[in-house]
């Protein structure tokens, strides 16, 4: 299942367009703000496909059937980009445990690159729902070589792949490689670059939150 939020007109468009511009990019804090404002509205959206159990709250003046979440999804970001939506997420989900993986393009020649998974810190994820967050999903395969270091963990019940742009091509593999995956995204581009990089995308979304990297 698939959600590309800029189908229709909202305040994510409005984001978008700021988290974009490599004028306003200059300033950080407004492009960290953004990108947490967009990971609580893709969290919003997640919690609509949740499941929920029916229960009886008491208020100061009677009884009402409300309804709460099943169970505190686990909320997993790749590093280092994924930091920032992580807190965004947490602020929706503010029960829920959290996962770490580090994944990173390793060069080897320009445009020739291999994933490397060295980093995770996660709780058991078997049959768990989980929240896959990356802002940005290109080749797709950071985020499948990244599911599958967790899954040692675990094989979890439901996953869910949050992202700020995901490429057309990227989609692709995803949908091969995490077929019961359901993805959400704040919008999709067409073309990857030379560099595997998201056309026109919005350029390095980790080095644009912390700084460029060596």
């Amino acid at each position: 299942m698939l959600t590309n939020l800029s189908e229709n007109n909202s305040i994510i468009k409005h984001y978008l367009t700021q988290i974009r511009d490599k004028e306003i990019q200059k300033d950080t804090l407004r492009f960290r703000k953004n990108l947490f404002r967009i990971a609580q509205i893709l969290a919003y959206e997640i919690s609509k496909k949740l499941n929920y159990e029916t229960v009886h709250t008491e208020t100061p003046l009677a009884t009402v059937e409300t309804s709460i979440i099943q169970e505190k999804p686990i909320i997993c970001s790749i590093l280092r980009a994924g930091l920032v939506m992580h807190e965004g997420f947490l602020d929706f989900y503010d029960q829920s445990d959290s996962a770490f993986v580090s994944a990173y393009r390793k060069h080897s020649s320009p445009g020739e690159f291999e994933i490397v998974v060295e980093y995770m810190a996660s709780p058991s994820l078997k049959d768990k729902t989980i929240i896959l967050i990356d802002p940005m999903l290109a080749t797709g395969r950071s985020m499948y070589l990244a599911y599958q270091a967790l899954c040692k963990h675990g094989k979890p019940k439901n996953v869910f792949i949050a992202s700020l742009i995901a490429s057309e091509q990227g989609l692709v593999y995803v949908q091969r490689f995490m077929p019961n995956a359901t993805i959400i995204t704040a919008a999709i581009d067409k073309d990857l670059n030379e560099n595997s990089y998201i056309m026109p995308g919005l350029g390095d979304a980790g080095d644009l939150a912390y700084g460029i990297k060596l």
